[in-house]
């Protein structure tokens, strides 16, 4: 069995990612295919008619009510007329309170704010973080929603799809990802990336968690510019980033996503570079929970072989060889492999260790043109030590400016 030497690309046009009403917005699986402006318009209008209809309902039922009323309480006239008295006024206070708020609310409507739009941006996203943060353990994954059950599903999938055996038998070469992880830059990108999109669940504020989905995906766009030589383009960056949610297998990524979607400014989700990198991000995950052999072009006998364990995609070079071939030939094709790898290894190794031998030179060099600098700025005057002073009672010949010893007197008495 052979994998295929002719793979397609996981292709999304960018009309695909837009609002299919055509606004012009990026839309998002959550709303239906609209962006949150139309999806709140659609939501609107059902709203709307829903409330219409109950309306309706209420106002049969209250009419069926009235009439029988009106036929059980004929002989209670007065008593009739002082309830009625009761609830008018009931409904004047009532009407007198709302009339009151609606004033309030269309003069501030009037009232426009000579505010610049940066300044009200940072006013609602500091607004956000402020609310968000004291909320965050009552509306993350709340239990009247179902992202928990899809938080389980997705990693669930993802474990089973990519973890076998300690093997993640979903390779790059499947999913047409131009990158290659051998090169040392572009592995740190990988790896900043998948760190990124674990990231994450750590943060609690939606434009936090969405500046790390922003973050993965630049270091995704660089890591395919440098193996490519070339910028990335959209055909490139969507199977990179279902290979990286992959390989990251990210911890409630549903949960994030559907916390991203309620409670983040509308606005940064449907335009820039934000709203871009979410909406592919979603289209990741949709992508990855329908993941089967026809996605990953492959036959459904090869997908149910890895899916099951019983191989991988690395043990395809094996499998190749025809029952008759000389095992000494493949053992011999096996050798050459791994010499090839090894003067790969031997040769990164040998660049990597006279860059340090490089840096070490420059580095001695630099100290030692400081420590000379330093010397020039601040210069030491050397002395002699002094010379030891002698006793005064011994013979010094040197020194003959000392005074002569003390001769003792003699006094008659």
């Amino acid at each position: 069995v052979s994998l295929k030497s002719e793979r397609r690309g996981i292709h999304v046009d960018h009309s695909d990612l837009l609002c299919k009403k055509g606004c012009g917005y990026y839309s998002n699986p959550a709303w239906q295919g609209f962006c949150s402006k139309c999806w709140r318009e659609e939501y609107h209008k059902a709203r709307q008619k829903q409330i219409q209809e109950d309306w309706e309902l209420a106002e049969r039922l209250q009419r069926e009510e009235e009439e029988a009323f009106a036929s059980s309480q004929s002989s209670q006239g007065a008593q009739s007329l002082t309830f009625s008295k009761f609830e008018e006024k009931k409904t004047n206070e009532k009407t007198r309170k709302v009339t009151t708020v609606k004033k309030f609310l269309s003069a501030s409507s009037r009232t426009h704010w000579k505010v610049p739009p940066e300044r009200v941006e940072k006013i609602m996203d500091q607004i956000e973080k402020y609310i968000m943060t004291r909320l965050y353990k009552h509306v993350f994954c709340p239990e009247t929603t179902d992202d928990e059950k899809k938080d389980l599903a997705i990693q669930k999938r993802i474990r089973v799809e990519t973890a076998l055996l300690s093997l993640r038998w979903v390779t790059p070469q499947m999913l047409c990802v131009p990158v290659n992880e051998d090169i040392p830059e572009v592995s740190d990108m990988v790896v900043k990336a998948i760190t990124d999109i674990i990231e994450m669940d750590s943060k609690r504020v939606p434009r936090d968690k969405l500046a790390c989905i922003t973050k993965c995906s630049k270091h995704i766009i660089t890591a395919i510019k440098i193996t490519k030589n070339e910028p990335a383009s959209a055909d490139d960056f969507l199977p990179t980033l279902i290979y990286i949610v992959l390989k990251g297998n990210p911890p409630r990524l549903q949960s994030n996503i559907q916390y991203i979607t309620r409670f983040c400014n509308p606005s940064r989700l449907m335009t820039g570079e934000d709203g871009y990198y979410f909406t592919n991000l979603c289209c990741a995950v949709a992508f990855i929970e329908k993941l089967d052999a026809q996605s990953l072009n492959l036959s459904q006998e090869d997908f149910d072989r890895y899916m099951s364990g019983q191989t991988s995609p690395r043990k395809q070079e094996a499998e190749s060889w025809s029952p008759d071939a000389c095992l000494g030939v493949k053992q011999m094709y096996k050798n050459l492999d791994l010499l090839s790898q090894l003067s790969e290894r031997q040769e990164r190794i040998m660049n990597e260790a006279k860059k340090l031998e490089k840096d070490l030179i420059d580095w001695t060099d630099g100290i030692t043109r400081e420590v000379q600098d330093i010397v020039e700025k601040y210069s030491l005057e050397i002395k002699p030590p002094n010379q030891p002073l002698a006793a005064i009672d011994s013979e010094n010949i040197k020194n003959d400016k000392l005074p002569p010893p003390l001769q003792p007197q003699v006094y008659a008495g």
